[in-house]
């Protein structure tokens, strides 16, 4: 878990873990209750495989993705439109 939260916060993201010992739902309900938009969820098989799950909050949508995948996925959503369109200017 630490390894992707420094992964997520290399890449400029907010990021706060989570490790009280509680079940996932009651962590899910909290970070609903605190309007998190997403949660990258790590749990043992996760780790195993090198593996993040992205949940959106506060539905149930998730996948499973590499922890590159996740960085880039959640990066490229977090970038602002106009910067996007910048980006893409200078790439032309």
């Amino acid at each position: 878990a630490r390894e992707v939260a420094a992964a997520l916060q290399k890449a400029g993201l907010a990021v706060e873990l989570d490790l009280r010992n509680e079940k996932i739902n009651r962590k899910v309900v909290d970070h609903i209750d605190q309007r998190v938009p997403v949660l990258a969820v790590i749990g043992r098989r996760e780790a195993e495989e090198g593996k993040v799950v992205l949940r959106r909050l506060p539905g149930r949508e998730q996948v499973t993705l590499t922890l590159q995948e996740a960085v880039a996925t959640l990066a490229a959503e977090a970038t602002p439109p106009d910067l996007k369109e910048q980006a893409m200017v200078a790439a032309a």
